[in-house]
């Protein structure tokens, strides 16, 4: 049964507010099918952190890559100008066919259609395996404003394990996609690793670079008053690579490193959204760049995103590599167990590109 008017009117007291969105697993979806009208205190952003139209940049857009074929020396260039000056580009023609993209969108949806009791089975308190997290916000413990978003968490160990402990609304669809996926990842990594000096990943080189992967799938529902909070706060991702999905709605903005302002990521049907994550950024000892980046919330749909993260290993040390090192470049990180790197991110409200000092020099 949907949640009541009274229901959210009884939530804007933190404690109300917490055992709705949190303890009993409604999120800030249940929150807006209530019909609110009026955006909880506890979701309005200092005005610094607001999303203004005049701090975006209009008619600037990150590169978007036609993949077709790969081999042209112009692609892999493309690819690596991309990320060492905007560490964000789309790719179209990658090869992941359509339907599997369009599949898991609608598992995202099947997901977060099911009933506040039987996604709360995967929270924190209740998930059978720290691996599988359905939650809402970030890190709402340590937030002093709450984030519009509600979100699955899948850590990838096996198929085995996937198909025993992932939700059936959307395991299959997940699986499926993270497969398909696998090639394009592989070659962006090579065309990367080539600028780089490394002619070939061996097992060392793939587990650092690739070792593990989560896949979150993310929903964004209709907020009252969008113009006062964010979907998702500034930050860069701790990974190597996020291959992202986004669906048709729009609301992704990348930070302008030269400019200091903001750029919409146009949703381009088929396209995939790749951005450089801080392993990456330290790996390549800051030639290839983590940007900040951060979600509007929007007040007329409902929107979804799947980002497949990937990652070291946990037990993976990061640095940068011997090759980048080569011709007597100084390096600008000190050497880091990716699971400590990875605690230091989730322990906090996002706070921009903050986390990257944990490795610095």
């Amino acid at each position: 049964m949907a949640p009541t008017i009274e229901d959210a009117t009884n939530s804007t007291q933190t404690s109300n507010l917490t055992e709705f969105v949190i303890n009993k697993g409604y999120g800030v979806k249940g929150l807006s099918e209530t019909g609110l009208e009026i955006l909880p205190n506890q979701y309005i952003q200092p005005m610094e952190e607001r999303i203004y139209v005049n701090n975006v940049m209009l008619g600037e857009s990150i590169p978007i890559i036609d993949m077709s074929n790969w081999d042209d020396p112009k692609v892999a260039d493309s690819i690596c100008d991309a990320a060492e000056k905007w560490g964000f580009f789309q790719i179209v023609n990658h090869g992941v066919p359509i339907e599997v993209l369009e599949n898991v969108q609608e598992a995202t949806h099947r997901f977060f259609g099911l009933s506040a009791e039987e996604k709360n089975k995967y929270s924190k308190e209740r998930s059978s395996s720290n691996n599988v997290r359905y939650g809402t916000s970030f890190t709402p413990q340590s937030e002093k404003a709450l984030e519009w978003k509600d979100f699955l968490s899948l850590f990838y160990v096996s198929d085995d394990e996937a198909s025993a402990l992932w939700p059936s609304a959307c395991k299959d669809q997940v699986l499926e996609f993270m497969r398909k996926s696998e090639v394009v990842i592989k070659q962006l990594l090579e065309i990367l690793m080539k600028r780089l000096n490394v002619s070939q990943l061996d097992s060392q080189k793939e587990s650092i670079l690739m070792g593990s992967k989560r896949i979150n799938l993310n929903y964004y529902p209709i907020c009252p008053n969008p113009e006062l909070t964010v979907g998702v706060g500034r930050h860069s991702d701790v990974s190597t690579l996020t291959i992202l999905l986004q669906d048709n709605i729009g609301g992704l903005y990348v930070r302008n490193q030269e400019k200091n302002n903001w750029i919409h990521v146009p949703p381009i049907k088929g396209s995939l959204v790749i951005n450089i994550g801080d392993a990456l950024q330290i790996i390549s000892n800051g030639r290839y760049k983590s940007v900040e980046h951060r979600v509007a919330a929007n007040g007329n749909y409902n929107r979804i995103s799947v980002p497949i993260f990937v990652n070291p290993r946990p037990s993976d040390i990061i640095f940068p590599l011997p090759e980048v090192l080569a011709n007597g470049e100084e390096a600008l990180y000190k050497q880091v167990l990716y699971s400590d790197y990875v605690k230091h991110f989730f322990r906090k409200a996002h706070d921009g590109k903050q986390t990257i000092d944990f490795a610095r020099i």
